[in-house]
């Protein structure tokens, strides 16, 4: 647990350095700011999703992922857990539900957290969780400075996923081939490139609603073989 620990209080130090010691930033400025961070949030989203070697398998993860998170509604269960947060810790900000809801989604569901924390519970190796720290770190300032102390709390579930999966590694360690790690990576990275967007307010994205998307690559590659095997003796 050591990688998710470490991960989530840099997250914490970081964006409480960048709420409450970049001040006096001018509007214009931070709105220029959060344009940049939207580029580069879509830029490395695609590059990641430029990974996926199953076009079709990312479509239908994607459209059925979001279906069922929309059913479930993901994004507003986020946003009211934000709101209560807010209101039980006394902050008045009003885009607290914003900060720890986009910062949530950009640090879980890249790459580096799935097999970093793989990497973390089955070789006790820390190392990609420790660089992932240092990125969610300058991250979390520039976040916090624009979008508020919600970004601190983003901490607890990245540290919640991280370690779950850490914890659990030796569960599914079978069950994850790289073909599997691949595209759930690859749909993971365009959740992040969707959050670009909504920097750009270009159009609001429920991102969050997506979320389960992520997941699907992983049932339908380990069904496939059974599926294939079912299909050749209904041939035979």
């Amino acid at each position: 647990m050591l990688g998710p620990a470490v991960n989530g209080v840099v997250i914490v130090i970081c964006a409480l350095a960048g709420k409450y010691m970049i001040k006096g930033l001018p509007d214009r400025f931070a709105e220029i700011i959060k344009k940049a961070i939207g580029l580069s949030i879509i830029y490395i989203g695609i590059s990641g999703a430029l990974d996926n070697q199953r076009v079709m398998l990312l479509i239908m993860s994607l459209v059925l992922g979001s279906i069922l998170g929309e059913w479930i509604n993901i994004d507003k269960g986020m946003n009211r857990l934000g709101i209560w947060a807010e209101r039980k810790l006394g902050f008045s900000e009003g885009n607290f539900a914003k900060g720890f809801v986009t910062a949530s989604i950009l640090f879980c569901t890249g790459s580096m957290a799935i097999v970093g924390a793989l990497q973390s519970g089955l070789q006790g190796n820390h190392e990609m969780l420790f660089a992932k720290s240092i990125l969610d770190g300058v991250i979390s300032i520039v976040f916090a400075s624009t979008m508020g102390i919600g970004v601190v709390f983003s901490a607890v579930p990245v540290f919640l996923y991280e370690g779950l999966i850490a914890l659990g590694a030796g569960f599914i360690k079978d069950l994850l081939t790289t073909e599997i790690i691949t595209e759930m990576s690859a749909v993971g990275s365009l959740l992040i490139a969707a959050l670009g967007f909504n920097f750009l307010e270009i159009r609001e994205i429920k991102v969050a609603n997506m979320i389960p998307a992520i997941f699907l690559p992983w049932l339908f590659l380990a069904a496939e073989p059974y599926v294939v095997e079912f299909y050749q003796t209904i041939l035979k």
